[in-house]
Parts: structure tokens; sequence; C-alpha cells
């Protein structure tokens, strides 16, 4: 499993879900991506992408940072 980071801070959406979308394709099942944003909407919106497309995802909030962690699905 590897494990890649995304540094999203201060982008606006849709570019941090284009570039998570983009990252994931590259990426082999069972790998994880940690999108970092400081943007609320990116969380929602990256978040409601991974469960629509059946993609673990777990979202932690500190501070206004936000940090995502999205498990590309095996099989």
């Amino acid at each position: 499993m590897t494990v890649k980071e995304l540094d999203c801070l201060s982008e606006l959406c849709p570019i941090p879900l284009i570039k998570v979308m983009q990252e994931l394709k590259t990426m082999k099942p069972g790998d994880v991506l940690v999108l970092h944003s400081d943007h609320s909407c990116v969380a929602i919106d990256v978040e409601r992408w991974a469960k629509e497309k059946k993609y673990p995802v777990q979202c932690i909030e500190d501070g206004g940072e936000w940090e995502m962690y999205i498990e590309k699905p095996k099989g």
C-alpha cells in the first residue's frame, strides 16, 4: 500500500476534486490518497464524490483545515 499526499491548500472547487480524480487514476487498488484542504466546500464535494464512487473515505477537520483519506478500492 502506498500513501500519496495531495496539497490543495488555497484551492477552490472544482480544482481539488479534479486533482483527486486524476491522482487516483495513477494509483493501485489499496493505495491511499491524503488530500489537504482549507476549504469546507472541498471536503463536502470530495466526500460526496468518493461515496458515490464507493471509495472508502474519511474526513478529519482540525482548526479550519481538512485531511481526507481516500482509498482506491480493491477489485
